[in-house]
């Protein structure tokens, strides 16, 4: 969607205020975020790369159609957060054997 001449000048107007100087009164302040979704329009940066994989695993990832590089890419990252856990809940297991 592209945006109106009007709301550009808006945009300009706001962007020359200071935080304090703008009405928020008509949004107010969002005091329940137990329902927020966390990192809903993040979206990390990509990197190309030319990778080496074994055929099946290749077949079997493209046995799911189009996609297969976002698929390779999901899967990458549950392995890497999975990872990160057990380091972290590693971490904490150390931490409590020094302390007692």
């Amino acid at each position: 969607m592209k945006m109106t001449k009007e709301q550009a000048r808006q945009i300009r107007a706001l962007k020359r205020m200071k935080d304090e100087d703008i009405d928020l009164s008509d949004m107010p302040e969002k005091l329940d975020w137990s329902n927020a979704i966390r990192g809903k329009f993040y979206r990390p940066v990509k990197k190309s790369l030319t990778i080496r994989i074994d055929a099946d695993v290749l077949a079997w990832i493209k046995s799911g159609g189009k996609g297969y590089q976002t698929r390779i890419n999901y899967h990458l990252r549950e392995a890497m957060l999975k990872s990160r856990k057990k380091a972290s809940a590693a971490a904490v297991r150390k931490k409590m054997r020094r302390a007692s």
